[in-house]
């Protein structure tokens, strides 16, 4: 643990002027533009984020001068432009706060700091911010994630539509040419000798081979995407149903289809898992698991065990978190959820082996780990979508959703990078009947 004292008489010399952030249009993004004011709940903020902050490795800058944190000069820097209003968000709700503190410009990176590189020092303190004694009560005083944004068959589709329908040429700005919205396989050399896409097509052909697709399969996929994934099988030979909730990925994925020759063996339908019928040599989902939630989950590896052929395989890629970050979190609205992913959950192993052994003839047969992958994933989307953003600016997005973006991606390859987060693909088949 560092010795370094939590505040340092360092003044930060010819510091850059303040960028100044305009302010949330408040049409758009109500609640944005005016933080909360509650000087009690701002002091307390204050004070834990300093304690939290003293032993990572960031400086943290006042406009004043004054640094907190035990960082040294070449560690990240988190520029505190209006500090009041960052405590005030902060405690108001700070699981929510943070991240909209940095979409108006309350904080921001130092000048020679990478986001992630700041962010990954948070993530990595994660499940050390709570003492483990309160953490039983955190359910009692955390904002709860609302029930109209739980995953029903009504719902689901809204929740998608949220994110997916965004615009299709938003997402073509910063994916690949497959667009493929999923963590890559790379070499071992993480993306210097290969491109994004070839790591992409390694990844599917992955997931594929642990369904065991081949020619002449009958093959279900639960969440289209873009069509990257049923092209890949229908050039083996497969035959394709895929599945999709999104009206905007379900036209530009038939077009792709189309285009390559294979809308005679895919078929892409607008239609909720929990309402698929037949049975099919492989099913196969690629990260829609954690679009699912909690209460949903035995219903969705049910419909998975139903859906899958005697002898067939399942090929299933998840993002992952350790088990008892899970259960503190199940429960909790976060700033993900508001602004990115409403109705989400990421689960753990153990709670997709407890699901396939309570309620599916299917256990996991293998196992592939990419945690790493998806930090360099997210590393290149996110300097496709910086280096991208004019011709995403003339979509009509303003400069509170860059920085919503850029936080987005930023923290999640942080959690990649400290393994805060994991991604793996499984192949599930049955030993019992």
């Amino acid at each position: 643990m560092s010795t370094a004292p939590i505040f340092d008489t360092e003044q930060i010399q010819q510091r850059p002027a303040l960028r100044v952030v305009p302010r949330p249009n408040q049409g758009i993004w109500p609640g944005l533009a005016v933080p909360p004011q509650n000087a009690f709940k701002a002091k307390i903020a204050g004070g834990l984020f300093t304690r939290a902050v003293r032993d990572l490795p960031v400086r943290v800058v006042y406009p004043d001068g004054k640094v907190v944190g035990s960082g040294g000069k070449s560690d990240p820097m988190m520029r505190l432009e209006r500090p009041n209003d960052f405590f005030n968000r902060l405690g108001s709700d700070a699981k929510i706060g943070f991240g909209e503190a940095y979409m108006v410009g309350d904080w921001s990176t130092g000048p020679a700091t990478d986001l992630a590189d700041l962010l990954a020092p948070f993530a990595g303190r994660m499940a050390k911010l709570i003492h483990p004694q309160l953490q039983r009560f955190r359910n009692a005083v955390e904002r709860q994630q609302p029930v109209e944004e739980e995953n029903t068959v009504d719902q689901a589709r809204d929740n998608i539509a949220r994110h997916y329908d965004l615009s299709n040429d938003l997402f073509a700005q910063f994916l690949d040419e497959t667009m493929s919205y999923s963590s890559a396989w790379f070499e071992d050399s993480f993306g210097v000798t290969e491109s994004l896409a070839d790591a992409q097509r390694r990844k599917i052909d992955g997931i594929l081979d642990f369904a065991r697709v081949r020619a002449g399969s009958e093959v279900l996929e639960i969440g289209t995407g873009w069509g990257a994934l049923a092209l890949q099988a229908a050039q083996r030979g497969a035959r394709v149903v895929t599945l999709t909730l999104s009206e905007e990925q379900k036209a530009l994925a038939e077009k792709r289809i189309a285009a390559a020759g294979c809308a005679d063996r895919v078929r892409v339908v607008l239609q909720d898992y929990r309402e698929a019928r037949g049975q099919y040599d492989a099913v196969i989902s690629v990260e829609m698991i954690e679009a699912v939630g909690v209460d949903f989950w035995p219903t969705y590896f049910q419909s998975l065990d139903r859906l899958l052929a005697p002898g067939g395989r399942v090929g299933l890629q998840s993002i992952t978190m350790p088990h008892d970050r899970m259960i503190a979190t199940r429960k909790s609205y976060s700033w993900m959820h508001k602004y990115i992913f409403p109705g989400g959950i990421i689960p753990s192993i153990a709670a997709i082996e407890h699901n396939l052994d309570a309620h599916t003839s299917l256990e996991i047969v293998e196992r592939r780990d990419l945690g790493p992958h998806y930090a360099e994933t997210l590393r290149q989307w996110r300097g496709r979508f910086v280096a991208h953003w004019p011709a995403v600016a003339e979509l009509g997005f303003d400069e509170t959703f860059r920085r919503m973006w850029e936080f987005y991606l930023g923290y999640c390859e942080a959690g990649f990078r400290v393994r805060y987060l994991g991604v793996s693909q499984l192949s599930l088949g049955r030993s019992r009947f």
